[in-house]
């Protein structure tokens, strides 16, 4: 298909428009995960107006989008998540989030409408021989049972087989438009403990009669700062972070229990087991030591996010065409945070990128209040895909 003209990023200037209204309509109507029953049914109707074969329920809320051109065998898969957040959005936006309490504070409205834009055009051009499935998937946030899971456990790759699979991220502190890569291990694991602390409670003014849980709740999580400090080599990656603290109720009430948080991230198989022990230790001997007791439940979430070699060469080389050298990093650093894309990739070939959201007050972190996706990606997130499409589904 060399002679055939491939998608530029000025074929989706035109769709842009339709493309914001979209993402912005999905930003205002926010679902949590397994909750995305409206995003769900747009992205469904969408499709099937553009001409495509849509399975719904896959997953639970996930759908799937099917569409074959000429006689070709090959098979390729494109994931997109379209879950929100329970944070409550504070961007005074005119489309901001009209449900208190839950927000679009990861991009995945973006996520998802680069991929309907991709469908669109690849829809109407059809400038490839073979099958794309297309998955709009639930629940990524969830950490545990999270969407990718569930529809594989639903049979996605075998209802929907690929020969290999691609999936995006925004990607804030890189300029609109850049595109990151990384061969290999790209994005750490992300396990999850609930620590309940028990003590005894009692009166503010009678300490001596109790024993005070939230002592014992700071001291664990002091200790649990020398985890990576001083057990896990220096030259491994690791994070504990105690990002949820809760005891009591009044201020002359000394609580009966406390409860903890953490969110836990390594990128090797030693580190990842080293810290689940040290966890463990640190917080039976701490709360041992003043007399309490208390409970982890240990979760382990998301596996490791590895791409593969050969897939993430070809999308770099796609990249490259579509934006230039220039605005494609070929070998980026490695992240702490976690993706349950990698469940994907351990079944099929495949590699997750990385797309620039904005540098400096125009890249808000992701998971914060004030954050919003970039609607410049729009279209080159969209011919991204529908390149990629027709790159790999090329005679």
């Amino acid at each position: 298909m060399s002679h055939i003209r491939l998608t530029q990023v000025e074929d989706l200037e035109a769709a842009a428009p339709g493309l914001r209204d979209i993402r912005h309509h999905i930003h205002q109507h926010p679902e949590l995960a397994y909750e995305e029953v409206d995003t769900a049914a747009l992205v469904a109707s969408k499709l099937e107006a553009w001409g495509w074969e849509v399975t719904r329920g896959v997953g639970r809320t996930g759908v799937v989008g099917t569409l074959k051109a000429g006689d070709g065998t090959r098979r390729i898969g494109i994931r997109a998540d379209m879950d929100a957040l329970p944070i409550v959005e504070q961007t005074g936006l005119p489309y901001a989030s009209a449900t208190h309490g839950k927000m679009h504070a990861c991009g995945h409205d973006g996520h998802t409408t680069m991929l309907l834009g991709a469908a669109q055009h690849l829809a109407a051009t059809k400038r490839f021989s073979g099958t794309v499935h297309l998955y709009f998937q639930p629940a990524e946030e969830s950490g545990v049972d999270s969407g990718a899971k569930k529809m594989i456990e639903d049979g996605l790759f075998e209802r929907f087989p690929c020969d290999a699979v691609f999936g995006v991220h925004n990607h804030p502190g890189a300029e609109p438009g850049v595109f990151l890569f990384r061969k290999g291990p790209f994005m750490s694991a992300g396990d999850k403990a609930i620590i309940t602390i028990e003590g005894v409670g009692g009166h503010a003014a009678r300490p001596h009669l109790t024993v005070d849980p939230v002592v014992v709740a700071a001291s664990i999580v002091m200790a649990l700062q020398t985890i990576v400090a001083r057990n896990v080599d220096p030259a491994q990656p690791a994070v504990v972070t105690i990002g949820s603290m809760h005891a009591g109720t009044a201020n002359n009430v000394i609580s009966s229990t406390a409860k903890l948080e953490l969110s836990i991230r390594s990128f090797s198989p030693e580190v990842r087991e080293l810290l689940k022990r040290r966890v463990h230790e640190l917080v039976a001997a701490q709360a041992a030591s003043y007399g309490a007791k208390a409970l982890v439940e240990y979760i382990e979430g998301y596996p490791v996010v590895v791409n593969s070699d050969a897939e993430t060469e070809f999308a770099i080389e796609v990249a490259r065409e579509l934006v230039g050298s220039e605005n494609v990093v070929a070998s980026a650093d490695t992240l702490m945070g976690s993706e349950d894309f990698a469940f994907m990739l351990q079944k099929r070939p495949g590699t997750f990128l990385r797309l620039g959201n904005g540098v400096g007050e125009d890249g808000c972190m992701v998971h914060n209040p004030n954050y919003d996706f970039n609607d410049r990606n729009l279209p080159v997130g969209a011919a991204f895909w529908a390149r990629l499409v027709e790159r790999y589904l090329g005679q």
